[in-house]
């Protein structure tokens, strides 16, 4: 193979795909850097309120809880009462809240839970924490929604 025919088959990212890689670069950035600071609030929580083996991860339902209702006043705040700058959906909602909540160590709770030898307490906390979560996110959107807006649902 000659060297222009190398030339030729070399692949060139197109003018487009370089436009979309810096327009979601900035996406990407605040994402990481809002997970980052939601998994260390997190983090700083279980530090705090330890669960014994065995027990009810109770720092782990209240993150996923307290978290899922922040996501409700938030999306009201950003969709109802205030047009917020393009990152500040990525950063605070998927970044922040993101790392903060934490249904896959939700999943390992469970499972430590019934290997400990507590089924029924790994079911109460399967069935517990996705509703007082949807719960939680409900009721915070109702709340923020009449107290913003004064607009009931």
């Amino acid at each position: 193979m000659t060297a222009p025919e190398a030339e030729s088959i070399r692949v060139r990212p197109s003018p487009r795909r370089w436009s979309q890689w810096r327009t979601q670069a900035p996406v990407v950035a605040v994402v990481a850097a809002g997970g980052a600071l939601g998994a260390c609030a997190r983090y700083g929580l279980t530090l705090a309120w330890p669960t014994p083996p065995g027990h009810f991860p109770w720092a782990t339902f209240w993150t996923n809880v307290i978290g899922c209702a922040v996501i409700g006043v938030f999306m009201v705040v950003i969709t109802e009462v205030w047009a917020a700058h393009r990152l500040v959906r990525p950063f605070f909602g998927t970044g922040v809240l993101g790392g903060f909540t934490t249904f896959s160590t939700y999943a390992v709770d469970i499972r430590r839970l019934v290997d400990a030898g507590r089924p029924g307490t790994g079911l109460a906390y399967l069935a517990a924490t996705p509703a007082a979560a949807l719960a939680a996110v409900w009721l915070a959107s109702v709340a923020a929604r009449r107290v913003l807006t004064g607009r009931r649902p």
